[in-house]
């Protein structure tokens, strides 16, 4: 049975839903939010392959927000000029 579209999480959602499950100072891998947002969605095992490029647009306007940080290699990179793996974590209260 598909979720009903009212009870489906947004996106952004489900991304802070993963960074605040993630233990302190750790980061997702943008799959994992993917895939959590798929399965919400109700969509089969492979349909989490088609939200990949929402996930990383999400990431960007988050971090361009300050909501968000998007790291490489275990360093905060710039939201707007990165390439590769990246990892999406919630910004340190530092």
């Amino acid at each position: 049975m598909t979720p009903s579209p009212d009870s489906r999480p947004s996106l952004d959602a489900v991304i802070f839903g993963l960074c605040s499950e993630a233990p302190a100072g750790r980061t997702i891998c943008p799959t994992d939010a993917a895939k959590a947002y798929a399965e919400s969605r109700g969509e089969d095992e492979l349909g989490w392959r088609s939200h990949l490029t929402e996930v990383r647009r999400a990431a960007v306007r988050l971090a361009n927000q300050g909501r968000l940080v998007i790291t490489r290699k275990g360093k905060a990179v710039d939201p707007n000029d990165f390439r590769g793996v990246y990892r999406l974590g919630a910004p340190s209260s530092e």
